[in-house]
């Protein structure tokens, strides 16, 4: 903090920073800081949002979209390379929107930036396929299988720094999945045979660089002079054309002319100190270099210190979160306020509905000032504090109105989530254990069960310290969960059996619900629904006649209730199973809470199917679907349009139920499993399919079917709430 200190302080400290700013350019890129190799300035330019409201125009590289759109027709691996900041994410950006206007094939986007290392990467591109796999394969197989002989292209953008991995993941992809194409974003190409490269330059300086210039100056109300408009080219030609460069020069026209950039000193840093990851062009990324020097300079100290402190983070930011991050010694909390909106103004942060980024060379380049100042470990360690309380307010409010909105959150701070993760398993074994645990449970319902278990595994195995006991048996749960909803039957039970004897020695009345529960879930999945609904019963009559603090969590409690109601239903007790999901309902819909309640939907709506009210359970499957979506929960989703589809066939609607069904199968398909759920849902599913096809055909109820898997998800599922049909 002395060095912040010294910098936010006298006339003195701010000339020294500003001619550290100078010799800044000499390491910045050495690969030093935990960010340096996966840059690319340009990315995400395609939907950025100005103040005034306007979204930035793609500008030039005709040449370039011509030859991508030419080999998407016949190259399945294509790779655009150039150097941080050309604009390749851009680029990748337009054509793919070029290709989905003309009708092109099904695309899915991977923001390999998010990743620090490798170890990820097969989760990360699984999870921008729409992939939430719940099955024990490894991710790469699972992309494999799901993706077979569909007509798919996958961006994978900003691989240079996992390039081996990525180069590994490529071959197989391309090879077990025969009409899938690859476009990549890369400083450094893969070498691989079939690869077919293309090299992105800079724009041409007296056309659409200036142009790129010209636009976003207007755009942020700084339109040069009449005066300086014959010097933009020679800014252009100065800055090479580089796009990024660009952007960053029309927001110092806040505070510079044109004339006062251009005489700015040159960077004229040795080729040793150029970019090891793709060491092309030398010189443009001491452009690249030099326009992050300029901004620098015209930030205040406290926007230079902000800038640094916010390289800590990996995804997107608000106001709340960067004061909760970077407000502390000579930055107070209106500081952080004024500053921010100080780098927005100068492009150095990006400002999109409420919602912040820095984006990739930007951070790197406040990454290297932090470890400048060395705040780099404890920034690290800030960010991992904030989130794990993040984490626990999630947990804290999980059965009030708050719980979808932490979903959401808790899906949105994925790479941060996982960055605190690992710094925290290096350093503070306890609190990984303790993050790993809170966000397990989320990520296995949001379509992150193998990252879930993979740090729930990591954070067990790192040691017992004796201090949590309760929440390392609170992590075998949840390890656990991941197991069963995986199909790991003998595992869970396993894990259940730990969870119980940690309980009983802990006497923690919430493990022994959690306990009780992991094991009931393992029985109805296997058919024993008597034996689950005695271990229930048992476990909530003991739960209830505890007192005080030693009572267990409103949680665990309704949890356990939530899966009797599956055991009741499951022996034909549809009376008191209808009760109790009644009763249960409606204390969800009074907290507002939407994962248990949309199980409680479910139920009631098996029960009306078997008594034959078709109405009730058209009512009861679409309120389910309307509570998973608003979690975001593949599996849940999956579940409700199959009781959705029972439910139109049930009410006379054969084309309706096969649309349903086929709406639903692609989420089984992005599952991994065939249709789940409890044994004996299975026989309403067989039923509605028989009587649907006999209502509208067989042919017929197949075509209708197929339709519905190919079409956009969102629109059918838009659909099956209530919303116009798409087809």
């Amino acid at each position: 903090m002395r060095s912040a200190t010294r910098l936010c302080g006298s006339s003195d400290a701010d000339g020294a920073w500003r001619r550290r700013t100078r010799t800044a350019h000499v390491v910045l890129v050495r690969g030093r800081c935990m960010a340096s190799t996966y840059a690319d300035g340009a990315r995400r330019q395609a939907n950025l949002v100005v103040r005034a409201g306007r979204v930035a125009v793609f500008i030039g590289r005709d040449r370039e979209l011509a030859d991508l759109q030419s080999a998407l027709k016949v190259h399945r691996l294509i790779t655009l390379t150039g150097v941080a900041g050309v604009g390749k994410s851009r680029l990748a950006r337009q054509v793919v929107e070029l290709e989905q206007t003309a009708g092109g094939s099904e695309s899915s986007w991977a923001d390999l930036w998010q990743l620090p290392e490798e170890r990820m990467l097969a989760a990360l591109v699984a999870d921008a396929c729409g992939l939430s796999d719940h099955t024990p394969r490894m991710p790469l197989d699972a992309i494999c299988q799901w993706i077979g002989d569909r007509d798919l292209l996958i961006v994978l953008d900003s691989c240079e720094h996992v390039l081996p991995a990525c180069r590994r993941l490529v071959e197989i992809l391309l090879d077990q999945c025969p009409h899938l194409t690859i476009l990549a974003t890369s400083r450094e190409v893969f070498h691989l045979d079939s690869e077919y490269v293309v090299p992105v330059e800079p724009l041409p300086v007296a056309t659409d660089a200036a142009e790129l210039f010209l636009q976003r100056a207007t755009q942020m109300g700084v339109l040069p002079e009449p005066g300086e408009l014959n010097r933009v080219t020679e800014l252009c030609t100065y800055l090479d054309g580089l796009p990024l460069a660009l952007e960053l020069a029309a927001g110092a026209l806040r505070h510079s002319s044109i004339e006062e950039l251009l005489r700015h000193p040159r960077n004229d840093l040795s080729r040793e100190e150029t970019d090891h990851v793709h060491p092309v062009s030398p010189r443009r990324h001491d452009v690249l270099r030099t326009a992050l020097g300029w901004s620098h300079e015209l930030c205040t100290p406290k926007e230079r210190l902000l800038w640094a402190r916010l390289s800590i983070v990996l995804g997107h930011f608000d106001e709340p979160m960067a004061a909760a991050l970077c407000a502390g010694g000579p930055l107070s909390v209106r500081d952080v306020e004024v500053a921010l909106a100080g780098l927005v103004d100068k492009s150095v942060v990006t400002h999109r509905a409420n919602r912040y980024l820095l984006l990739d060379t930007v951070r790197e380049y406040g990454r290297f000032w932090l470890e400048q100042l060395g705040e780099l470990d404890s920034m690290a360690t800030t960010h991992a504090s904030h989130f794990l309380t993040l984490a626990r307010q999630a947990d804290t409010t999980w059965t009030s109105a708050e719980q979808t909105g932490w979903y959401r959150t808790i899906k949105d701070a994925h790479p941060d989530l996982c960055a605190a993760l690992d710094h925290l398993l290096a350093h503070r074994v306890d609190e990984a254990l303790e993050l790993a645990t809170l966000t397990g449970f989320y990520w296995t319902c949001c379509g992150h069960a193998h990252t879930a278990q993979h740090y729930l595994a990591r954070a067990l195995q790192a040691g017992d310290s004796g201090q949590q006991a309760q929440m390392r048996q609170r992590a075998i749960w949840a390890l656990g969960l991941t197991h069963l909803l995986q199909g790991n039957h003998a595992t869970g039970t396993h894990l259940a059996r730990q969870c119980l004897a940690l309980a009983h020695s802990d006497q923690n009345a919430s493990g022994l619900l959690r306990a009780a529960y992991l094991q009931a879930m393992s029985d109805l999945l296997q058919g024993n629904a008597q034996q689950a609904l005695d271990l229930l019963d048992d476990a909530l009559r003991n739960a209830q006649e505890e007192g005080g603090p030693a009572a267990p969590s409103e949680q665990a409690a309704m949890m356990c209730r939530m899966l009797r109601l599956f055991a009741l239903t499951g022996l034909g007790l549809l009376d008191q199973s209808r009760e109790a999901a009644g009763t249960l309902r409606d204390q969800c819909v009074a907290m507002g809470e939407h994962w248990i309640r949309s199980y409680t939907d479910y139920q009631l709506c098996v029960i009306a199917l078997r008594e034959q009210h078709s109405d009730a359970a058209l009512e009861h499957a679409r309120s389910m679907l309307n509570s998973k979506q608003q979690i975001g929960d593949t599996f849940g989703i999956a579940l409700g349009l199959d009781m959705l589809a029972a439910s139109f066939s049930a009410d006379g609607d054969g084309r309706s139920a096969a649309l349903a069904s086929g709406a639903g199968q692609r989420l089984w398909d992005a599952v991994g499993h065939p249709q789940r759920g409890a044994p004996d849902v299975q026989p309403l599913r067989e039923a509605g399919e028989s009587t649907a096809r006999q209502l509208v055909g067989a042919g017929t109820y197949d075509t209708y079917r197929r339709q519905a898997a190919h079409a956009d998800p969102a629109a059918m599922l838009s659909w099956a709430a209530g919303g116009d049909e798409p087809l």
